[in-house]
C-alpha cells in the first residue's frame, strides 16, 4: 500500500487554486473505502484495519469474510454494486455495527468507483428517533414563512435548535460574492456577528463549486490529525472526494476557523437556480459531531429553504416584470398619437424612476433633453455627449450599466457629482436618442468580519499570508458606488429598449417614406419650372454690360445650383426606392471629361486652386455621366471643408486593371464616429457649413452608389495633412450594369 502522492503545500498565495475536492486524506471519525466494478478495493484509508477489523487489502477483491462476515454490511454493498449504470448514484445510507461501534455506511459512486464511507455514530437511536419529531417541525415553521427576512431567521432558529450548534448564522451573497450575515441565532455568551459583510476571498471559486455539487459538509474536530488515503500500486491518480462525507480539510479553511476559536463547523448550502445564493454556517466552539441522519434532515430544510427563497423571489421578479409590462403599454398608448418620442418619454419619467428604483432619469435625441430629478442639466447634457461616443466600443443597441464613479471619465464624473449609477438605453444611435435611468452613490458604512485585506506573518518556511487573526468588526465608509442594477431591472431595460426600437423604426420608416414621396414629386415639378428660369436667364445674360446681363448671370447660377440639387434628390429617391441609377455604359477616355470638368470649377470658383496628376490616355467603360457627377462631388467636397485656399490635388491612373482616382485637400482628420457615417445621405454634420449653407449631405453618398455601380470602391482615410477620397473601380468590369 502506497500513499496517494502529496501535493505541493497550500498556503494563501495558491489557495485558491487548491484541488480540494482530491485531498489524499480523511476526517479521523470513520474509514474511506473506494472499490471497482470488478470489487477490487483500489483506495482505503489508513485506519481502515484498525476500526473495521478485516478488510480487503489493496488490490484484493472483496468477499463474503470481510467485515467480520457481517450480512448487513454484504448486503448493503451489494445493492450498491448491483446500481451500476455508469452514472453517480445517490448516496445510500445504512446503519451496521461493528464490535459494538457503531456507523453510518454511506456510498455513492465516484470516478467509476464505488466510494464506501464508515462514519462513527456518537448518539444512540432513541436520542435521533426524537430528532425527526423536530426537524419535521421545523420544516413545517419555514413553509409558513412569507418573507425573506422571516424565513432566514426561521432558518437559523431551527437549524441550531436540530443539531446544537453555538451558532448558526445565515449569509446572503451579494453580485461580487461578498456575504452579508443577515440572520443569526448563537448563545448568549458569543459575539453578535449580524450584519458583518465577509468579502469574498473567504470562500475560494473552487470551494464555491463544491458547495453547489455537495450542499452539506461538515468538520468535526479541526484538531484532529487526518487520516490519509492510501492507493492500490497500480492505481494512478487521486480519488475524486467531491461527494465524500469525511473529506479532509484545507489546511488554510482550519487555520481560518482557529484564528476564529471554532473548534467544529458545518455548512448547508442554499441553492438557487444552480447558484450559490446562500449558506446556513454552523460554529462550535468544541469538537461537535451531528449524525448523518440529522445532517441529511438538515439538507432537505435547506432544500426547502432554497425552493421558498426562489419562490419569494420569483414572486417579486413577476411583480415587478408586471409594473413594467403595464407602463410599457401606456408608452405605446402615448406614441401611437404622438409626434414627439422624446416630450412623451419626458412624461414618463417620474414612474419609470420608480420601477427602477432609480433617483432621476433623462430621455434625448438630438438637441432635444428632458430630466427627471436634481440632475443639472449641464451634468446632463455632458452625459449624453459621452453616451454618444460609446456606440463603436459598446455596440448600437447594447445597454450601458455602469455604478462606480470610477467606471466614468474623471471629468464627467466631477459633472455629474452625486450620481454615478446609470443604466442607458440607446433607442436611436443615430439621432443621439437615450433614455437613462439614474442613481446616486450611497454612502454606506460596512461592518467587516474583519478587515478584509490578508496579512503577512512568519510561519515555518518563513514569511506567508495568513488569514486575518482578528474577525472584531471593522468598519469601512464606501462612497463613489451606486447600489447595482440587477438581473430583473436588466431584462425590464431589455424589453423596454425593446419597444422603443419598435417605436423608432416605425418612425423612421414612416418618415422615409413621406420624405421619398414629397422629394419625388418636387423633384420632378420643379424640374420644368427651372429649366424655363434656366433659359430666360441665358437671355439677359446676352446683354453683357447692361445691369440685366449681370442679373442673368446671377439667375442663371442660383438655378444651375438648384438644378444640381434636385437632381441629388431624384437620385437619391431612386436609389432609397430601388430604382436604381439606370447606367448606359461606354467605352471612355476619362482623363479630358477629368480636365473639363477642372476648368469648368476653376471657372466658376476662381479661388479654387488645382494640382492634376492624370495619366493619359485613361480609358474605361463607364457611364460618362455618372462617373463626372463622382469627379464634380468629390471636388466639391473637397473645396467645401478643405482648407481656404489650399490646393485641391487631383491624381488618375491606372493600378494594372484598376483605375484610382485620388482626391487630396488639406483639411483636419474626421474623427472616427464620424468616418463611419460619410457616405450616409442627410448626415448631422453635414448641416451648418458656412460654406455650403445649402447642402444636404448627398454628394458622397451618391458618388458611393454610383461608383458601386461600376463594381468599385471609394475609401476615406488621412495622410496628414491631407483628408484622401480614393475611388477604384475596374476599367472594363466583366459584364455591364443594366
Amino acid at each position: 500500500m502506497s500513499p496517494v502522492p502529496a501535493r505541493r503545500p497550500v498556503t494563501l498565495d495558491n489557495c485558491d487554486q487548491e484541488p480540494i475536492h482530491i485531498p489524499g486524506s480523511i476526517q479521523r471519525h470513520g474509514v474511506l473505502l473506494a472499490f471497482d466494478s470488478r470489487r477490487r478495493l483500489r483506495y482505503a484509508s489508513a485506519n481502515a484495519g484498525a476500526m473495521l477489523g478485516t478488510v480487503p487489502h489493496l488490490g484484493e477483491c472483496l468477499d463474503a469474510g470481510h467485515f467480520g462476515g457481517d450480512p448487513g454490511i454484504h448486503d448493503a454493498l451489494d445493492h450498491a454494486f448491483a446500481d451500476d449504470d455508469g452514472a453517480d448514484v445517490l448516496p445510500m445510507a445504512v446503519e451496521v455495527t461493528l464490535d459494538d461501534l457503531h456507523f453510518d455506511l454511506l456510498a455513492h459512486r465516484a470516478d467509476h468507483l464505488l466510494v464506501v464511507e464508515f462514519e462513527q455514530r456518537m448518539l444512540p437511536d432513541d436520542a435521533l428517533a426524537a430528532f425527526a419529531l423536530k426537524a419535521h417541525r421545523s420544516m413545517a415553521v419555514l413553509k409558513r414563512q412569507r418573507s425573506l427576512d422571516a424565513l432566514l431567521g426561521s432558518a437559523v432558529a431551527e437549524v441550531r435548535t436540530l443539531t446544537g450548534f453555538d451558532r448558526v448564522m445565515a449569509y446572503r451573497f451579494r453580485h461580487d460574492d461578498s456575504g452579508d450575515v443577515v440572520a443569526e441565532a448563537r448563545i448568549d455568551t458569543l459575539e453578535p456577528f449580524i450584519d458583518r459583510r465577509y468579502p469574498a476571498s473567504d470562500i475560494p471559486a473552487q470551494a464555491r463549486r463544491l458547495y453547489v455539487v455537495n450542499t452539506l459538509r461538515t468538520i468535526v474536530d479541526i484538531a484532529s490529525v487526518p487520516v490519509p488515503i492510501l492507493a492500490a500500486p497500480d492505481q494512478e491518480g487521486p480519488l475524486d472526494m467531491s461527494h465524500a462525507v469525511l473529506r479532509s480539510v484545507s489546511p488554510i479553511h482550519i487555520e481560518y476557523l482557529t484564528n476564529m476559536g471554532v473548534q467544529s463547523s458545518m455548512s448547508i448550502s442554499i441553492v438557487v437556480q444552480g447558484r450559490l445564493w446562500g449558506m446556513l454556517a454552523c460554529h462550535h466552539m468544541a469538537p461537535h459531531q451531528v449524525p448523518y441522519s440529522l445532517r441529511m434532515a438538515c439538507d432537505v430544510i435547506a432544500q426547502i429553504l432554497a425552493a421558498s427563497v426562489q419562490t419569494l423571489l420569483t414572486r417579486e421578479h413577476a411583480e415587478r416584470l408586471e409594473s413594467a409590462a403595464l407602463l410599457r403599454a401606456r408608452f405605446v398608448e402615448h406614441t401611437t398619437h404622438s409626434d414627439d418620442l422624446v416630450a412623451t418619454l419626458s412624461e414618463l419619467l417620474p414612474p419609470l424612476t420608480q420601477a427602477f428604483a432609480a433617483q432621476g432619469a433623462l430621455v434625448a435625441e438630438g438637441s432635444k433633453l428632458w430630466t427627471h430629478g436634481d440632475l443639472p442639466h449641464a451634468a446632463a447634457r455632458a452625459l449624453v455627449q459621452w453616451l454618444d461616443t460609446q456606440g463603436e466600443s459598446r455596440g448600437d443597441a447594447q445597454i450601458i450599466d455602469i455604478h462606480r464613479r470610477d467606471d466614468l471619465p474623471q471629468s464627467l464624473a466631477g459633472a455629474l457629482d452625486v450620481w454615478c449609477g446609470l443604466l442607458a438605453l440607446p433607442f436611436d444611435r443615430l439621432s443621439g436618442g437615450w433614455l437613462v435611468l439614474l442613481r446616486k452613490e450611497q454612502i454606506e458604512t460596512i461592518q467587516w468580519g474583519g478587515r478584509p485585506e490578508k496579512e503577512y506573518k512568519p510561519g515555518p518556511l518563513g514569511m506567508r499570508l495568513t488569514p486575518r487573526g482578528s474577525f472584531d468588526v471593522w468598519r469601512e465608509t464606501v462612497r463613489g458606488i451606486a447600489v447595482a442594477w440587477d438581473g430583473t431591472e436588466h431584462e425590464m431595460a431589455r424589453q423596454l429598449l425593446d419597444e422603443l426600437m419598435r417605436v423608432t423604426a416605425h418612425r423612421v420608416a414612416e418618415l422615409n417614406r413621406a420624405r421619398n414621396q414629397l422629394l419625388a414629386v418636387l423633384g420632378h415639378d420643379l424640374r420644368d419650372p427651372l429649366h424655363s428660369i434656366s433659359m430666360a436667364a441665358r437671355v439677359l445674360e446676352q446683354s453683357q454690360n447692361s445691369p440685366g446681363g449681370r442679373l442673368g448671370q446671377r439667375i442663371q447660377s442660383s438655378s444651375s445650383r438648384m438644378q444640381r440639387l434636385v437632381s441629388q434628390v431624384l437620385d437619391m429617391t431612386r436609389l432609397q426606392g430601388g430604382l436604381g441609377l439606370g447606367l448606359q455604359f461606354a467605352e471612355t477616355d476619362l482623363a479630358p471629361l477629368i480636365h473639363d470638368l477642372l476648368d469648368e470649377s476653376s471657372m466658376a470658383h476662381p479661388g479654387t486652386r488645382f494640382e492634376k496628376h492624370v495619366e493619359a490616355p485613361l480609358m474605361a467603360t463607364v457611364d460618362v455621366d455618372r462617373m463626372a457627377q463622382v469627379v464634380t462631388n468629390l471636388v466639391s467636397n473637397a473645396r467645401h471643408h478643405g482648407g481656404v485656399g489650399e490646393l485641391i490635388q487631383i491624381h488618375a491612373r491606372r493600378e494594372g486593371g484598376d483605375v484610382v482616382l485620388e482626391v487630396r485637400n488639406v483639411g483636419n482628420e474626421i474623427p472616427a464616429e464620424l468616418a463611419g457615417l460619410l457616405f450616409n445621405p442627410f448626415k448631422r454634420q453635414s448641416l451648418g457649413n458656412q460654406r455650403n449653407k445649402t447642402g444636404l449631405g448627398l454628394g458622397l453618398y451618391i458618388a458611393h452608389e454610383i461608383v458601386q455601380s461600376h463594381r468599385g470602391t471609394i475609401d476615406y482615410r488621412f495622410d496628414a495633412p491631407h483628408v484622401v477620397f480614393t475611388v477604384r473601380f475596374p476599367a472594363h468590369p466583366p459584364r455591364q450594369n443594366p
